[in-house]
């Protein structure tokens, strides 16, 4: 049986980070292919040659009517039990950013009680009131079961949206928390909760939500941007740590960045099955 682990990166109308995506995976043993929507929808391209499909950033339609709400209408009407049936099998789903608001717009997160129908949370306004390109320090959820994310304590990725801000109602907001479907929140340069303060969340969250999964764990959506944290000169602090490193008898380009971990967890997470 082959060891390749092939991932599907959505690409077309608004989609700008297929190629760092794509990238990224591609540093963590992957062997992913961009694939336009339309080849989806025409049947050209079937999901289920893929282990991993992922959903990237952008502007997905100019994010009209919403961001991610075009995207998800295209793909529920013309894909949707196509979509269903990939979760079904086991396979992985990520949404970065946009990627995150079109999979809560289809309904695919957060998924209570295996329903991956209906839209149960929102990414909506950033409270800023406007638009946020910036780096944040997210704090993992040590027990979730989301499988990108296993190992990680800590996390530095940059951020860049508009529409950020997590919110649910009070039962969905109190169900998720019970069942550790928040992986990742907004802390502070320490590591602790942002507690709403901007602009460590920079968006207003509710609860520093920055990333959810479904219950399974394989279904992830968050709104930071891993595949921009592809090498280690990505981060905007890097000339220092560089230094501390070399202080240190250390080599800081042999390390794996932040970003680079979540996409070996999900590559590695397939290769196990």
């Amino acid at each position: 049986m082959s060891n390749e682990v092939k991932v599907l990166v959505l690409a077309g109308y608004g989609l700008n980070c297929d190629n760092e995506t794509a990238h990224a995976f591609s540093l963590a043993g992957a062997v992913p292919e961009k694939i336009h929507i339309n080849a989806l929808i025409d049947g050209s391209v079937d999901p289920s040659d893929f282990q991993i499909m992922a959903f990237g950033g952008g502007f997905s339609w100019g994010d009209d009517h919403g961001a991610g709400v075009v995207q998800a209408v295209r793909m529920k009407t013309n894909l949707g039990d196509k979509l269903l049936k990939f979760i079904d099998t086991g396979s992985l789903v990520i949404g970065i950013c946009n990627g995150f608001q079109t999979l809560v717009n289809l309904g695919l997160l957060p998924g209570l009680d295996n329903d991956y129908q209906k839209r149960s949370v929102a990414l909506t306004f950033n409270d800023c009131g406007n638009f946020r390109d910036d780096w944040v320090k997210l704090s993992v959820n040590s027990s979730s079961s989301c499988v990108f994310t296993n190992g990680i304590d800590t996390l530095d990725l940059p951020v860049r949206h508009g529409e950020g801000k997590f919110y649910a109602d009070d039962t969905v907001l109190d169900r998720i928390e019970k069942d550790n479907q928040v992986v990742l929140r907004y802390a502070d340069k320490n590591g602790m909760p942002a507690n709403g303060r901007f602009p460590d969340n920079p968006n207003g969250s509710v609860n520093d939500i920055a990333g959810i999964c479904d219950p399974t764990g394989r279904v992830f959506g968050l709104m930071p941007h891993p595949e921009a944290f592809n090498h280690w000169t990505n981060h905007p602090d890097w000339t220092r740590q560089k230094e501390i490193s070399r202080r240190k008898g250390e080599s800081v380009s042999g390390k794996q960045t932040d970003g680079n971990k979540i996409f070996t967890n999900a590559v590695n997470f397939v290769r196990a099955q």
